[in-house]
């Protein structure tokens, strides 16, 4: 009877170890069949789960503006005060919501090509007002005139027309003109053909952005979605070195496998370079554990302390000798239109930036950039793309609207937040496919290996036992 229950002892201890060395190399065994799982899933080709949200995606983007309405323009134009903006918005515009075109296969280099077509529809639910507000605005076209046409005799034929056309530094515009174009009066005046409509997303709606060649991540898939070439070139020509190159995806997904420590690179034809983010926090996403990727503040630092930013300060006096932080001039990659770009209401800009302009409140919650990327599989599930347009104003002396300028004025123009969040029928479908199996197998993976042990130990501890009764 002791042999017996000796016998039953040493087999549950016995049990108990199977169990914990099974559960010990299920894990392993696990994580490779994940592995494989995703790596297949993720590739950018027609079946899998990646290609599927890649050609149309199935999160619902919108594009929110908010416009900075010029409070005291006569003041501004005449004694060159400082300019007081009031923040009106949001206006709320559905985009991204057409599928990729043109989407060609080359299986030599595994990469796809496509364009992006472009499209917007006014959400009036999700907007304060109609695309008929109107607003007091930078006159586009006087800002940029002096600064495309330097020469003197040039400024003052244009300054005749500026006049002729009852133009000036400022103007009313209402939304759907500010935004998708307009035609302008004073442009209209001049004798020679050039584009006479003018925007800040002007040409917009029934274009499209590309073309892109991207890796397809068949053969290598830490390179799934980087991007090959845009319009057919690894780089931009815009400038010299690094601010030319075109690194990473275009946000929309990452290779998989993320840590914390990845920079996230990503390229933006809004503003005409790559950029990267950095890890920020955990973030738990409808039941979906996420990695939250911000934009960092060296972003936007002055050259002195990001070389990178170099090809980005193209003259000394505007940026204080590229000391100045905040914006950017993209402006070669804008006809050369003094386009700068920065975070909203300047956050993280230096002070000579915002000073001249009264009424903004930067502030990190609102006007950060972020994306929340499901690490495994490396997709974007949430992310909110914050960016402000700003026009370089200068004085001119052969113009009369810009005579009486004493100072320069980077003019916001407006700011806005592209967002797009997974919804909860796709959240439900991506924790049952990805992450409730993952759970599911190292839920799996614990119990067998604590079971196994507390077996182990339980039958060990009573066999010791029962040999110490016996000995006694």
């Amino acid at each position: 009877m002791g042999c017996d229950r000796n016998c039953g002892l040493i087999t549950g201890a016995v049990i108990g170890a199977v169990l914990a060395v099974f559960g010990g190399i299920l894990m392993p065994v696990g994580d490779m069949l994940i592995e494989k799982t995703i790596k297949k899933e993720v590739v950018l080709e027609e079946g899998t789960t990646a290609y599927q949200n890649w050609v149309k995606t199935g999160t619902e983007v919108y594009r929110q503006f908010w416009i900075f309405d010029v409070q005291n323009p006569q003041e501004v134009a005449v004694n060159s005060s400082n300019i007081k903006v009031k923040q009106r918005g949001p206006y709320t515009y559905r985009v991204r919501f057409l599928a990729k075109e043109n989407i060609t296969h080359d299986y030599e280099d595994n990469t796809v090509s496509f364009v992006q077509p472009n499209a917007a529809i006014f959400e009036p639910s999700l907007s304060v007002g109609t695309e008929n507000d109107t607003f007091t605005v930078l006159n586009l076209a006087v800002a940029a005139a002096p600064h495309i046409y330097q020469n003197a005799f040039v400024q003052v034929v244009l300054n005749s027309l500026i006049k002729k056309s009852k133009s000036s530094m400022f103007q009313t515009r209402t939304l759907r003109e500010l935004l998708w174009g307009y035609k302008d009066p004073f442009l209209s005046l001049v004798p020679y053909p050039i584009t006479t409509t003018v925007g800040v997303f002007f040409p917009y709606n029934d274009t499209a952005d590309g073309v892109y060649k991207v890796f397809s991540g068949k053969d290598n898939i830490s390179n799934v979605a980087i991007i090959d070439t845009y319009k057919g070139k690894r780089n931009l020509s815009y400038w010299p070195s690094y601010c030319d190159m075109i690194n990473g995806t275009d946000a929309a997904s990452f290779p998989p496998f993320v840590e914390k420590t990845r920079l996230l690179q990503f390229f933006s034809s809004d503003i005409c370079r790559s950029i990267y983010a950095v890890f920020g926090s955990e973030v738990d996403l409808k039941g979906i554990p996420v990695y939250r990727f911000v934009l960092p503040a060296k972003a936007f630092a002055s050259p002195v302390d990001n070389p990178d930013n170099h090809c980005f300060c193209t003259e000394k006096i505007i940026s204080k000798n590229c000391t100045s932080y905040g914006v950017l001039d993209i402006g070669k990659c804008k006809e050369g239109k003094p386009v700068y770009i920065s975070l909203p209401h300047f956050l993280h800009a230096s002070h000579d930036v915002s000073e001249p302009i009264e009424g903004l409140n930067p502030n990190e919650e609102e006007h950060s950039t972020f994306l929340d990327v499901e690490p495994i599989t490396g997709f974007t599930l949430q992310f909110a793309k914050r960016l402000q347009v700003n026009i370089l104003v200068k004085p001119a002396k052969k113009i009369e609207a810009l005579k009486n300028l004493k100072k320069n004025y980077i003019v916001p123009i407006l700011w806005l937040n592209e967002t797009g969040t997974i919804g909860d029928e796709k959240a439900e479908m991506f924790k049952s496919k990805v992450t409730g199996k993952i759970k599911l197998l190292g839920l799996v993976e614990n119990i067998l290996l604590g079971v196994g042990v507390v077996m182990f130990v339980a039958f060990m501890i009573s066999y010791c036992a029962c040999r110490s009764k016996r000995s006694k």
